[in-house]
């Protein structure tokens, strides 16, 4: 494995590179998997399992190891952090206004990127799952709408053991043993029969289906587990959709 030293890539994120990978090659036993299944060429959409603040890093790990230069669509409110947020707009990425009349700037970012070729990371989850067992939960149909619109590949990845080193909407970090975290990517996601339909929401939802199944059955292979039969839906579950998680009534 290498890792490129592109110098089409941003500055600031050439130097997250160089600060980041090291410390986790440090930190972390890892077990990567499926990168055959990345696209060689051209521009794709890859969407991972979401469940620790700490996983995206791993996830992007595996992908510049791969020689992957992913552009991450990330909620507004990191860009807007004083140091990371400084980081990230430098870096060229895309930010996310959910739930806002600016939700749709981050959709064309990324069917402009996809259509220069680039790599962009979507999790259809669009928040840290509320799974009580952080299994893949029922997905919003951004990165189905990007792949539809533009025809390119979904990669399914899902990665695992991130949780040791930071739980969900914790702060405590696990940094004091090197944790295994596994990585695997699954081939594309067979969307051809809907390509060319009009963007319907049951086309949306079938295909945002499809994605979800494909990164719960790549789970079910790094877990040695079977995932409920039904994905946890938030909102049937009356849990807040996004940020942390509570009742539905209290957030009203």
């Amino acid at each position: 494995m290498t890792t490129p030293t592109d110098h089409s890539r941003p500055f600031a994120y050439r130097f997250a590179i160089t600060v980041l990978r090291p410390l986790l090659m440090l930190l972390t036993r890892r077990e990567w998997s499926g990168a055959e299944n990345l696209p060689a060429g051209g521009g794709y959409v890859v969407c991972p399992n979401h469940y620790s603040y700490v996983e995206p890093l791993l996830f992007a790990h595996f992908l510049v190891d791969h020689g992957q230069a992913p552009r991450f669509l990330g909620k507004v409110e990191v860009f807007r952090t004083p140091v990371v947020g400084a980081v990230v707009r430098r870096a060229d990425q895309i930010p996310v206004y959910r739930e806002s009349e600016r939700a749709s700037d981050a959709y064309r970012a990324a069917v402009e990127a996809v259509r220069a070729g680039k790599a962009v990371a979507i999790y259809p989850e669009g928040t840290l799952t509320r799974d009580p067992d952080l299994w893949p939960m029922r997905g919003k149909t951004g990165a189905a709408r990007v792949a539809l619109e533009t025809r390119c590949p979904v990669i399914p990845v899902a990665t695992w053991g991130a949780q040791e080193m930071l739980a969900p909407y914790t702060k405590r970090l696990h940094l004091f043993r090197r944790t295994r975290v596994l990585v695997r990517a699954g081939r594309p996601v067979d969307l051809d029969d809907l390509h060319g339909k009009p963007l319907t929401a049951e086309v949306l939802v079938e295909a945002t289906d499809r994605i979800m199944a494909a990164v719960t059955a790549e789970l079910e292979q790094l877990r040695g587990e079977t995932a409920p039969a039904q994905r946890f839906d938030p909102r049937a579950a009356g849990v807040t959709p996004i940020g942390r998680p509570r009742p539905l009534k209290e957030a009203s």
